[in-house]
């Protein structure tokens, strides 16, 4: 999804000339719901919306990205191939940048529906017109999409007003409870000042799609996918993996993916991309597979003095909500994030040693949880940790250690 040409889309696509991205790589929710932060799965109190959010993404679904190389256009040849694979759900490009595609319209949408399968939009952003992106993106709600994706990649890098412009836009225009997806850089450690913690922050996206795309990235189906759990763990949003089917993977490895996934009980699963799924992976995605085997614990990052980037924006938001009303979401693990954990730690009975680890990592984010429970003390939370985040983090000028999607460039 990342490298980008200039095409002369057809009337399906929305009429004249636009930048997409090729198919190579790619309330009670309300207030509280939509701002809770959890570790694990659910995000949200209420048992029922939780339910419902998820349900949106549940499965193995298949990413579209132009509708005409997608069998033709034909509605029912996409139907038939995707009940033949197992594929619930399709996830169609509605929009790039602040333009809304022709392509994703009500017709489309009621015509899967009627099918059973359920539909999702897609959007592209940059991060230079955020409120002419989120209109954008709220077109797909107003088309009958079950469900929004968020694509921010490269060109998001360092952009967290615009980040925060758009998620509050978009939430304004399609809801709290309306289910939102996000997808990026799997290797979240790579891509210090992509603002992962504002798009699955506070009001954010509910569910993490990160692109594990091994052949890509040039890693085996495994140490992709452990590096991916990892690092994007911290976010406390349930993970749902892109795999890929494009740079004609093998069987052996879509099957891997698979298992992985289960093992790692993610509620969800998707590919990129349709138009290059051949025959044969088509039927790997439609194979049965044995119980899945539970995968071992893949760690957490470990944070110290001196340690830069999102991952510690997210550290400094979790901190701020467990009581540290005084932190501010910099970015940088200084000495009042290093005094912010130690009191943390030494609150709770750990280790006070000032570095996040583990331990501190699955603590913080069960005292989240429980402040979650309680309205009063919920309210207080989201209110330390929005004064903690208000600002432009230091780390936002920092460049991408490496973009591990290589055939994207």
């Amino acid at each position: 999804m990342q490298m980008m040409i200039a095409l002369e889309t057809a009337s399906t696509l929305g009429a004249v000339t636009k930048t997409v991205n090729t198919p190579s790589r790619r309330g009670r929710i309300a207030v509280i719901a939509a701002l809770c932060l959890a570790f694990g799965s659910a995000i949200v109190p209420d048992r029922a919306d939780a339910a419902g959010i998820n349900a949106a993404f549940k499965g193995q679904s298949m990413w579209v990205w132009n509708m005409p190389r997608t069998e033709g256009g034909n509605v029912a040849k996409i139907v038939a191939r995707a009940k033949a694979a197992g594929v619930s759900a399709v996830y169609v490009k509605s929009a790039d940048g602040s333009g809304a595609w022709k392509q994703f319209n009500r017709t489309l949408v009621n015509s899967l529906h009627a099918a059973g399968l359920r539909v999702c939009g897609w959007q592209f952003v940059y991060g230079a017109k955020p409120t002419g992106e989120a209109r954008a993106a709220a077109a797909a709600k107003a088309a009958g999409a079950d469900c929004m994706i968020i694509d921010a990649e490269s060109a998001y890098e360092g952009r967290y007003r615009s980040a925060r412009t758009y998620m509050k836009e978009l939430r304004r225009l399609v809801g709290a409870k309306y289910p939102l997806g996000f997808t990026s850089f799997p290797y979240v450690d790579y891509h210090p000042s992509l603002p992962y913690s504002v798009f699955l922050g506070p009001g954010g996206a509910e569910v993490n799609m990160p692109q594990v795309y091994w052949r890509d990235i040039g890693d085996s189906v495994s140490a992709a996918m452990k590096h991916t759990w990892r690092e994007n763990r911290i976010y406390g949003r349930p993970i749902h993996p892109i795999g890929q089917t494009y740079q004609s993977p093998s069987t052996s490895e879509i099957l891997s993916f698979r298992r992985l996934a289960d093992g790692y009980k993610a509620p969800g699963y998707s590919w990129w991309e349709w138009s290059t799924t051949s025959t044969k992976l088509w039927k790997a995605l439609g194979q049965a597979l044995p119980a899945a085997k539970p995968q071992a614990d893949p760690g957490w990052p470990l944070l110290r003095k001196g340690s830069k980037g999102d991952p510690v924006v997210r550290a400094q938001q979790l901190l701020a909500a467990a009581g540290a009303a005084k932190l501010k979401a910099t970015g940088s693990f200084d000495n009042a994030t290093v005094a912010a954990v130690k009191a943390f730690q030494t609150k709770n009975q750990l280790a006070a040693d000032g570095r996040l680890g583990a331990a501190t990592w699955k603590l913080l984010g069960k005292v989240t949880v429980a402040l979650a429970r309680s309205r009063n003390a919920a309210r207080a939370s989201n209110a330390r940790q929005a004064a903690a985040s208000a600002g432009v983090p230091q780390s936002s000028t920092l460049p991408a250690r490496k973009n591990e999607l290589r055939g994207a460039r």
